[in-house]
């Protein structure tokens, strides 16, 4: 009877059940760095478009807003009457018609947009229960816009209607007025306010005070004036002339009659722009799209639905080019870190494919003598890992979806993809490499003894060139050249790697000679054994020098962020806290803020913000202060420190003056000059000392006296500096008078923080460097594990010849540290040289500040000393913790394992 055939198990399962361990830690890997890599672009999604809408939102619907208007056309320049434009059919059928144009190119909020008639002027109102701050009379706009009745609450009485004659010669009509502007200006129901008309006066009632629905709306925001009048000043030279400035709104139908008042009347159709779901990858095309609504395609077929001559505007590019412009700025420098991260998981992905292959170099070497060709060991090998990886990269990408949601998927996916196929890929390209030949014996590659290849050396000339390129293109274009700002520092790295690997051997060689003389064994063994590394340890290498160079780069971004921060908010505020008033402060008040929580010193000082120097015309601040106070403040804050002597001392003709650069450049040293006072009075002043800066005047040119020195009327105080180490807010402001401006440094500081795209990148930054360091870490973990066999059966081999316990862990914990050492003081040197060599093309005020008008100006880049020590100190550390966990697991088990005859290792 014929035998069955004998049934051969599948090679990826009989894998997978034979070596299940291995399996699961590259899945872990794979999803672990699959997430990071799928979650990284989501993250810059996120807190990119919070930064846009933000921005959107703080500027207002009055810059927002796409406004299109058009002017009363002229007499015989259509064969219409000029007044039919204006009529409500006209007006409703041309902004269906433009609604489409602008939609197309900026999503419109419909609810919240209107159309209408105004004038370009106000009319005067003469009627005396107007109030007249100066003695001017009221100016008033009439506005006839549409949806008035679904945009308001009626307070009192009731909506305008349009009864009785409606055109451009009616005398008398209804309206209606806001909250603001009724309180503001006396307004009540029933009320008749008479404008100047064509042919006469136009009586306007009042019927109702209305309250908007939503006041910030678009609605009413675009033009404020709707719910809020203004106080408008002349602007004729003199006493302020001023006079208030409101608006009436009449009934929607009534727009011909607002065509009466001869004020330059003209139609217009407000468009509010959504900008719920703007994603910041449209900024782009969406400035594209408003340029050509104002002045391209867009504008041209908007004038051929209504008007020949439509103007269209809007402040909407404005705020997406301020935004780019702090997108750019930020973006190079987020991805240093995520350059360097993504270096360094790709070599330990790469460490871990080494591993495997390492691990089983018998026996592919077993199949490959076998006759199993280069191809089908490349792919048996491929589907195995396959098998664990894509599951994983798969997973990680989901992971990084949930955590993340409202992002585009597209660079996700690309990333996780990317993560997925180095992991697949990592163990068979080392197997194929290994495996090129048949053979069963391994060649020695002692780092020491190997020499570099030709194309290494051109490799590496090659990684020169660019990195030098890079850095040199970095210098001279600064942020704007682009990706070489994030590829600069991971370059620097991998050049200083590879030259540090170069280094290396000359090193081993140079130690272990005096060490060869030296009592005991040990020490030259273990130098010895450090010099048989094998040449594959460059990876662990780049891996240690490229996350320590992101970290110090990343470190000294974000220290320098900080102390950006800091500088910007003591600039501002002087001291701890600062209280201002225009007026003089209450006697007695210092003392009562002295006592407060957190306040440990208060140094009063008088500022007169209109002095003038009798030979110039600009004025200057002239701050009156007590020298020894002031002297310490300027000592704790730093700001322009004095001495007492140099403010006190006055003499019979001038007081002793401390003052910035342009005045003392302007009027002398030690010069006599006198400066006149708001309340007409004179002082006489000599400049005895120069500073950039000084805390009571935060900003601009100074002049610092004694203030025993001033008239009575000027030597009061104005300004109370505080210091302490946490001041309490809200005691500070109930203490305050009601005038004064109460400021403290911690707000302050916060403030310049408030961006998302600033806070969002700063966020990112730190968890890309906490992601390279954990990868570094687990590289330089994979690197002793690598070489765990071998220190095993070593250490074993030499018990038999009498070496103790305690010297076998000596041994192995000497024989790691030339390499930690080197990767530790390379990467201190190689970050210090990339903070140099960069930071004359990076400004970090960008990034610092949530705005550019600030006192600081340019941050520049700076070597962080904690940012260099304590991660190059870490490495240190850790590999000595490592060996020496491994060397004491080592020399508790038994050798005989380690010693069974046909051992490979």
């Amino acid at each position: 009877m014929r035998s069955a055939p004998a049934v051969v198990a599948p090679w990826v399962r009989t894998r997978l059940r034979a070596a299940p361990g291995a399996a699961l830690a590259l899945a872990l890997l794979v999803a672990l760095t699959a997430c990071l890599a799928a979650a990284l672009p989501r993250a810059v999604d996120r807190y990119e478009d919070a930064g846009l809408r933000q921005a959107l939102d703080q500027e207002g619907p009055d810059h927002t807003t796409v406004r299109a208007t058009s002017s009363t056309p002229e007499y015989g320049t259509s064969g219409e009457d000029p007044a039919v434009p204006f009529s409500p059919g006209v007006l409703e059928r041309q902004y269906r018609k433009l609604l489409p144009v602008v939609d197309g190119a900026v999503p419109v909020d419909r609810a919240r947009s209107a159309y209408g008639v105004t004038t370009q002027e106000g009319s005067t109102a003469t009627e005396p229960w107007l109030p007249r701050p100066t003695g001017l009379p009221a100016e008033v706009t009439l506005v006839a816009q549409s949806g008035l009745a679904g945009h308001v609450r009626v307070s009192e009485g009731r909506l305008p209607r349009a009864t009785g004659r409606v055109d451009a010669d009616a005398r008398r009509t209804e309206a209606a007025v806001s909250t603001a502007t009724a309180k503001t200006l006396h307004i009540k129901p029933g009320s008749v306010i008479r404008v100047p008309s064509v042919d006469g006066l136009l009586s306007v009632r009042i019927t109702g005070i209305v309250a908007p629905r939503d006041p910030a709306g678009a609605y009413w925001s675009t033009v404020p004036l709707l719910r809020t009048p203004t106080l408008e000043r002349l602007p004729d030279p003199g006493p302020p002339q001023t006079y208030w400035h409101g608006a009436l709104l009449l009934s929607p139908k009534a727009t011909l009659t607002v065509m009466g008042t001869g004020r330059n009347a003209f139609r217009y159709w407000h468009f509010a722009a959504d900008t719920r779901g703007r994603h910041a990858h449209d900024a782009g095309r969406l400035r594209s799209a408003v340029a050509s609504l104002e002045s391209g395609p867009g504008l041209r077929q908007a004038r051929s639905l209504t008007d020949p001559d439509l103007d269209v505007d809007t402040g909407l590019d404005d705020v997406v080019i301020a935004f780019e412009r702090l997108r750019s700025g930020v973006s190079p420098l987020v991805g240093v870190a995520a350059a360097g991260t993504a270096a360094v998981a790709v070599v330990v992905l790469v460490m871990a494919g080494g591993l495997a292959a390492d691990r089983r170099r018998a026996e592919l070497a077993l199949l490959r003598a076998r006759g199993v060709s280069l191809p089908g060991l490349f792919g048996r090998l491929l589907a195995e890992t396959a098998v664990a990886a894509v599951p994983a990269g798969a997973a990680g990408l989901a992971a990084a979806r949930v955590l993340l949601p409202g992002a585009r998927d597209a660079h996700s996916v690309a990333g996780a993809l990317a993560v997925t196929l180095a992991g697949c890929a990592a163990l068979p390209l080392h197997a194929a490499l290994a495996h090129r030949s048949v053979r069963l014996t391994v060649p020695r590659e002692d780092m020491v003894s190997a020499r570099p290849s030709r194309r290494r050396t051109v490799a590496e000339l090659t990684l020169l060139v660019l990195a030098a390129g890079s850095v040199a293109t970095l210098r001279g274009r600064g942020t704007s050249a682009g990706r070489l700002v994030s590829l600069a520092p991971v370059l620097t790295g991998v050049v200083a790697a590879l030259l540090l690997l170069r280094v290396y051997p000359l090193l081993l060689r140079r130690l272990a000679r005096p060490a060869g003389r030296l009592r005991g064994a040990v020490a030259p063994l273990s130098l010895a054994r450090a010099g048989r590394t094998r040449a594959s340890a460059v990876l662990p290498l780049l891996a240690l020098l490229t996350a320590l160079t992101t970290a110090a780069f990343g470190g000294s971004v974000l220290a320098g962020v900080a102390e950006a921060r800091d500088d910007a908010a003591l600039l501002s505020v002087g001291a701890d806290a600062r209280l201002d008033s225009a007026t003089a402060l209450p006697a007695g008040l210092a003392a009562r803020v002295r006592a407060l929580p957190g306040v440990s010193g208060v140094t009063p000082a008088a500022i007169t913000y209109e002095a003038t120097p009798t030979d110039g015309v600009e004025t200057v601040p002239l701050v009156g202060v007590d020298p020894p106070a002031y002297a310490g403040l300027t000592a704790r804050t730093g700001l322009g420190a004095i001495t007492a002597d140099q403010l006190e001392g006055r003499n019979a003709h001038s007081l002793p003056a401390l003052a910035s650069p342009a005045v003392a450049r302007n009027h002398g040293i030690r010069q006599p000059f006198s400066v006149r006072l708001a309340d007409g009075s004179t002082v006489t002043v000599r400049i005895t000392a120069v500073r950039d800066r000084t805390p009571a005047a935060t900003a601009g040119d100074f002049l610092v006296v004694d203030r025993a020195g001033l008239p009575p009327s000027a030597a009061r105080p104005t300004t109370l500096l505080l210091t302490g180490a946490h001041p309490d807010a809200a005691a500070l402001r109930r203490t305050a008078p009601v005038s004064a401006t109460t400021r403290l440094l911690a707000e302050e500081r916060a403030g310049y923080a408030d961006s998302p795209l600033q806070a969002g990148a700063g966020r990112v930054y730190k968890a890309a460097v906490a992601a390279g360091a954990g990868f570094a870490v687990l590289a330089l973990l994979l690197a002793l594990l690598r070489a765990a066999p071998e220190r095993a059966a070593l250490l074993a081999r030499l018990r038999t010849m009498g070496l103790t316990r305690a010297q076998g862990r000596r041994l192995l914990v000497l024989e790691s540290l030339p390499q930690a050492l080197l990767a530790a003081a390379g990467g201190t040197l190689t970050g210090w040289a990339a903070i140099r060599l960069l930071s004359p093309g990076i400004d970090l005020t960008t990034i610092a500040l949530a705005s550019s008008q600030t006192p600081v100006g340019r941050a520049v880049l700076r070597p962080d000393a904690w940012s260099l020590a304590l991660p190059a100190l870490a490495v240190v550390a850790l590999a000595a913790a490592v060996a020496t966990t491994q060397a004491w697991w080592t020399t508790r088990r038994s050798s005989v394992r380690e010693l069974r005859a046909g051992d490979p290792r």
